[in-house]
């Protein structure tokens, strides 16, 4: 993340870019000397005529000076953090270093900013000496995730009497990523875990005999008794026996991304919700020791090569820090779709051996409900929270459906008889406790009641 660049190189047009580069103050010396100089043929006085010179020649002089100085300054910028979640604060820390063996006149330093991350920062450097170096600092932060490019680093040079300034812009920028804030969710049980790593891990033999071992190399820390001596003087290196490897336990986090689905915007919005809560689920399932992936209802999946398919985290290919930060980065600028139904999601669970199912959606109709409810034949699991759009659409005390949708006991429903464990999402409801509330045996009843929601934020 740094920068570098020369900050007087002129450019082909550079006089020309030099004189436009007046200040008022140079203009008016220029605008005064023109009018001694009339005046004096006027007038017929020559004194005045050498006045009128002086002045005009004076900020011509220094746009002279300033076009033809090699001022070599060398700039960088550092964000720490480069990831930050919404409504964090991120340091920029700006440094400009004199190269060259003369020194500087004032420095004006100016940092090209997005609105969305405040106004542009702007610094004056009193003169900075041959091989000297200041440094500066300035904060930015977003209510919305997204990525944000900051730069280029833009340097104004200016003479000793002001006469004149010039820009100069370095070349490369930085890129500034607001990832969804994740929320600390229970360690609670959830369906089809045991089977897996997390609270209940199992591990099953891999090889039959000694007559089925297949070895691998030999890794600094394995154990000197699981040594395979055969396959060590058939390799002529040492062989280490994979005796036994863990069951993974996989989990597929379903973001329902339809612009149908969820409508209005903003921060506050439903679709805002369930990106923070996929967000908060596949970092706390990674934490558990799933393998973990993210799925659009366009079919996208996350992590993979060129972003399709594959498991990632424990046992996936990729630790679990690389996974959450690759979901992360794809959360953070995930748009809404056009798509208008679910079978580019339906399409790639229909392999089936899922396990673990957690799924995100926005206002169903019937024909979309009965999709999901197939999703739910492809998994072990499967865990739902259905976020009513028109309760976060619509004002105090306002009533109606959307166009085309079911209401919600309907949509839960429908789910529920599919085998889900459906839960209902209004403004207000915490992840966390709608977590809780998801955990444990999936209860006869729900296929036959709706959710009655308790002061506590459980559901009975």
């Amino acid at each position: 993340m740094t920068e570098g660049g020369s900050g007087g190189a002129p450019e082909r047009d550079g006089l020309r870019a030099a004189l436009g580069g007046l200040t008022t103050r140079g203009r008016s010396f220029l605008a005064a000397g023109m009018a001694a100089a009339v005046c004096s043929f006027l007038l017929g006085q020559p004194d005045l005529l050498r006045v009128g010179l002086l002045l005009a020649a004076l900020p011509l002089v220094c746009v002279l000076v300033l076009h033809r100085t090699r001022y070599r300054v060398a700039g960088s910028r550092t964000l720490a953090p480069a990831r930050v979640p919404v409504a964090a604060e991120s340091r920029v820390r700006l440094r400009m270093e004199n190269v060259s063996r003369l020194p500087t006149g004032v420095l004006m330093l100016q940092d090209r900013v997005p609105y969305v991350l405040g106004p542009r920062p702007r610094f004056v450097l009193d003169r900075v000496e041959a091989g000297g170096r200041r440094e500066v600092s300035y904060r930015v932060r977003s209510d919305l995730r997204g990525r944000y490019p900051l730069g280029p680093l833009q340097l104004r040079l200016s003479d000793p009497f002001g006469m004149c300034e010039l820009t100069r812009a370095f070349s490369t920028c930085d890129t500034l990523t607001v990832v969804p804030r994740v929320e600390p969710l229970p360690p609670v049980r959830l369906a089809g875990e045991a089977a897996g790593h997390g609270e209940g891990r199992q591990r099953s033999p891999a090889l039959a005999g000694e007559d089925d071992v297949i070895p691998r190399g030999y890794r600094h820390g394995d154990d000197l008794r699981r040594v395979h001596w055969r396959s060590t003087a058939r390799h002529g290196e040492l062989m280490v026996r994979r005796e036994e490897q863990p069951q993974k336990t996989r989990c597929t986090i379903l973001l329902d991304t339809r612009a149908t689905a969820h409508p209005g915007s903003g921060p506050d919005s439903a679709f805002e919700w369930a990106v923070t809560a996929a967000a908060s689920s596949a970092a706390h399932l990674l934490e558990r020791g799933f393998s973990v992936r993210l799925l659009t209802d366009t079919g996208t999946s996350v992590p993979g090569p060129d972003g399709a398919g594959g498991f990632g985290g424990f046992g996936g290919g990729t630790e679990p820090a690389d996974t959450a930060g690759l979901m992360l980065d794809t959360l953070a600028v995930v748009e809404q779709s056009e798509e208008e139904g679910l079978s580019g999601a339906y399409d790639v669970l229909r392999g089936g051996g899922e396990g673990l199912l957690v799924a995100f959606f926005g206002d169903l109709d019937e024909r979309q409900a009965a999709v999901a409810g197939r999703m739910r034949q492809r998994c072990g699991a499967a865990l739902a929270f259905v976020l009513d759009g028109d309760a976060w659409t619509r004002g105090p005390g306002g009533i109606g459906f959307s166009a085309g949708q079911v209401p919600m006991d309907e949509r839960l429903r429908l789910l529920r008889e599919a085998g889900w464990k459906a839960l209902p999402v209004a403004p207000g409801d915490t992840l966390a406790d709608l977590w809780r509330a998801g955990s444990g045996p999936r209860r006869p009843a729900d296929a036959e009641t709706d959710a009655v929601r308790t002061p506590t934020g459980g559901w009975s």
